[in-house]
């Protein structure tokens, strides 16, 4: 039996694939000092690599369709009968793993719909008596704040990360994202905050040396699942531009772009000079390192990635009814001067082809985010658990006192 303390990290990715892409890389790096399972309640493509030495316990995946219908995932399970399924799966797991830690992604910040089997098993690890697990969540930068009852929904998730949580886990800078201004619950948060510094995917694979930028422009859609108007507006604002500019375009679709849409996209493109089509990539930053300008949406991940290339940078949120996260990222960013914005409503191929004529001669301004979050991480859990472990309760641990040399 392993030494290391016992981890479970449950993650549920609903849309797309970047809370995957994250709890992957805090995965990778947490099994040097934990035995990590995994609770992923999603698909995972076969284009991402599953970390070494992470179990995964598989729940019958439940999420979101293009269309934004939620259901089950497998057409013989309802979505009642998969959520009965996962409640059972998620406790009998914990009680036959019996963490040390208890790792819960985004909830109760979000993922409201998975309260019914999350709350029990919450309950179930309190009930595991005076060695019961450490219980935190993982946080990214930026919460929805357009909720029809916001309020209420700030309130009730304050209520239940204090009766239940020991610790908050923000995968961000306080300076660049502070937690307050996305949570803001009339009752206290009693849980201490603690920031970790950003988690950037495939952090762990050493950066290539620089290399010619070749004049190509990379439009890619992160999972691809709400990605299929950026990309063919994409192929017509090429067609528009390769006469006159000659710009090259790869577009990186994602494993999630539902198939109907993949092949039409295919077919539409086929056979057009100049451009070049892929389902899916291993790693962004590999497109990105040899590309004079870049497209996509403005996700947690794709954003990391695009500051960690210093490439110019066209975004255009994803912004539908009830979503503001990306357009609050894009414009934070927007006005250090790291990328240039086009609101979705505003995407046309012919704004899209003005912005790409331009966007190959700007620089982007250097933004100076910490990006060590996934080597961070493990330590500060640990230090967490040391104290829970001793019976304190979890006060904000300084980062300097677990990652010597940088700044808290």
């Amino acid at each position: 039996m392993s030494a290391r303390p016992r981890l479970l990290f449950y993650c549920q990715h609903s849309v797309g694939l970047g809370h995957l892409v994250r709890s992957f890389a805090l995965c990778r790096a947490l099994t040097r000092r934990f035995d990590v399972v995994l609770l992923c309640g999603g698909a995972v493509p076969d284009a991402l690599e599953v970390p070494p030495g992470v179990r995964i316990v598989a729940l019958p995946a439940l999420g979101v369709d293009a269309d934004g219908r939620f259901g089950s995932h497998d057409a013989s399970l309802s979505v009642e009968r998969a959520r009965a399924l996962r409640r059972d799966l998620l406790i009998d797991t914990l009680r036959a793993h019996r963490p040390e830690a208890l790792l819960i992604e985004l909830f109760p910040f979000g993922r409201p719909r998975f309260a019914a089997e999350l709350v029990p098993l919450l309950e179930a690890a309190h009930a595991l008596g005076p060695r019961r697990p450490l219980v935190a969540c993982s946080l990214r930068d930026i919460l929805v704040r357009t909720r029809r009852d916001q309020a209420g929904f700030d309130e009730r998730a304050c209520r239940i990360a204090n009766r239940w949580f020991d610790a908050i886990l923000v995968h961000a800078e306080r300076r660049f994202a502070p937690l307050e201004e996305s949570f803001q619950p009339r009752t206290p948060l009693e849980v201490p905050v603690h920031y970790t510094g950003y988690v950037v995917p495939n952090g762990h694979r050493p950066t290539a040396p620089a290399t010619a930028r070749e004049r190509r422009v990379v439009v890619s859609a992160g999972g691809g699942l709400v990605g299929a108007e950026l990309l063919r507006t994409a192929v017509q604002a090429h067609r528009l531009l390769w006469p006159t500019e000659g710009l090259r375009t790869t577009l990186v679709a994602g494993p999630f772009l539902p198939e109907d849409q993949w092949k039409a996209l295919a077919a539409d493109a086929e056979g057009t000079e100049g451009l070049e089509l892929r389902r899916a990539v291993p790693d962004l930053s590999d497109e990105l390192r040899t590309a004079c300008a870049s497209v996509s949406q403005c996700g947690y991940n794709t954003t990391l990635e695009l500051l960690r290339a210093r490439i110019p940078a066209l975004v255009v949120p994803y912004a539908p009814p009830g979503e503001d996260e990306q357009t609050r990222r894009a414009r934070r960013l927007e006005a250090l001067g790291a990328v240039n914005v086009l609101e979705a409503d505003r995407l046309t191929p012919a704004t899209l082809a003005d912005a790409l004529r331009r966007l190959p001669a700007t620089e982007p301004a250097p933004v100076a985010l910490d990006l060590d979050g996934a080597r961070r991480t493990p330590p500060l859990l640990a230090a967490l658990l040391a104290d829970h472990g001793r019976g304190r309760t979890a006060a904000p641990v300084a980062l300097a006192q677990v990652a010597a040399g940088r700044r808290s």
